[in-house]
């Protein structure tokens, strides 16, 4: 009996032996697992570009649209559309002191046909990232929520003719003006579900892919950062560097967060294309809006572009502050304290709002 013990502690002591040698093995074969070495790294891809990645060397830049109280884009019927002395005043204004010596212009329309012709007639030091605006190829009817029933066919066809003149003038426009655009922009928000003129992505594509065999100036598109986090990978391939949108304020976030909340969007951006040069086309603050009026004020306008002017020049991303001047003629014409009327760093009656006084007190 004893011995019986005896050789069942030894074989006990021996299996309790073979099982850590087993363990131990399995446990140094984990560590060079090369299931292990491909899982997805969660350390942030690192935001900041080289200033080679600076459009015109510069971090500092401003969307501009001069429709003035009373003047519109065509929405129909025609334009109306700002006279040649009131696009120079605004030239002016917004290169005041160099306060801003690049610009972005939405289309490849009348206005903006008047806008280059000015820079270069009067030799203003400013260059242009210049728009091609691009309408519905898609009807968004299902996931716009101001659009209540679908985009006639007929429509959609028209748009798409309409499309391709609008390429062929931007084209045009950007070999004319060689000297003053510095980059083509290819559709702005065409991408977004939620948006009223969709254009489907491979089309988008295609028409990059056009303007980059015509023109020497790099091409890209606009659109919100989600879209390009999620979505964006083919598209960032064929573009020369992507353009994103960021906007704390719509999504919720009151000052105190509107600058980790937008690095918070580029960083998402950037973890997903990683090999592409960023440039913000849109970032900006309302100092009215009836949607989130708590949010919205001169001072925090202030503070989030002086923020955020700082954080690009330190990241070498340029940034399109959104937008130059005030526009009265977008969003609902029943509500002037609509936020979409209310992004300018100068109301629509060209006052310098606070967080431009200072550069233009008398």
């Amino acid at each position: 009996m004893k011995n019986l013990v005896k050789n069942n502690r030894s074989t006990g002591i021996m299996i309790t032996l073979v099982i850590s040698i087993i363990l131990i093995s399995c446990k140094n074969d984990k560590k060079v697992s090369p299931k292990d070495s491909d899982l997805p790294q969660t350390t942030a891809i690192e935001i900041k570009q080289t200033s080679e990645d600076l459009l015109n060397g510069v971090s500092k830049a401003v969307c501009y649209s001069g429709f003035r109280t009373g003047q519109h884009p065509d929405r129909g019927e025609g334009a109306i559309n700002p006279s040649d002395e009131q696009i120079l005043e605004d030239l002016q204004m917004i290169f005041h002191d160099s306060l801003f010596n690049l610009i972005r212009l939405y289309d490849s329309g009348e206005n903006s046909k008047a806008v280059l012709r000015i820079i270069e007639e009067n030799k203003l030091d400013i260059k242009v990232m210049l728009g091609i605006w691009l309408k519905a190829e898609l009807s968004a009817h299902e996931t716009c929520e101001w659009l209540t029933e679908p985009i006639p066919a007929e429509v959609l066809t028209q748009n798409t003719i309409a499309n391709q003149k609008e390429i062929q003038e931007g084209i045009r426009l950007a070999a004319k003006y060689s000297e003053t655009v510095i980059a083509v922009n290819v559709g702005n928000e065409a991408l977004v579900e939620w948006n009223d003129h969709k254009v489907d992505t491979d089309s988008i594509i295609s028409y990059v892919q056009k303007v980059q065999k015509a023109i020497k100036q790099p091409v890209t598109v606009a659109d919100n950062y989600e879209w390009w986090a999620a979505k964006g990978e083919k598209l960032a391939k064929a573009v020369d560097f992507i353009s994103i949108h960021v906007y704390p304020v719509w999504e919720g976030k009151d000052i105190e967060e509107a600058m980790s909340y937008t690095i918070e969007n580029v960083q998402k951006v950037r973890n997903a294309l990683p090999d592409s040069k960023i440039v913000i086309t849109e970032a900006g603050w309302a100092t009215v809006a009836s949607e989130f009026s708590e949010r919205a004020s001169e001072e925090k306008q202030k503070q989030y572009y002086n923020d955020l002017i700082k954080w690009s020049s330190e990241m070498n991303i340029t940034t399109f502050f959104f937008e130059a001047f005030d526009e009265d003629w977008k969003g609902e014409t029943a509500n002037p304290l609509g936020a979409e009327k209310h992004w300018g760093l100068f109301t629509v009656d060209r006052k310098p709002k606070k967080v431009m006084e200072s550069l233009f007190d008398k």
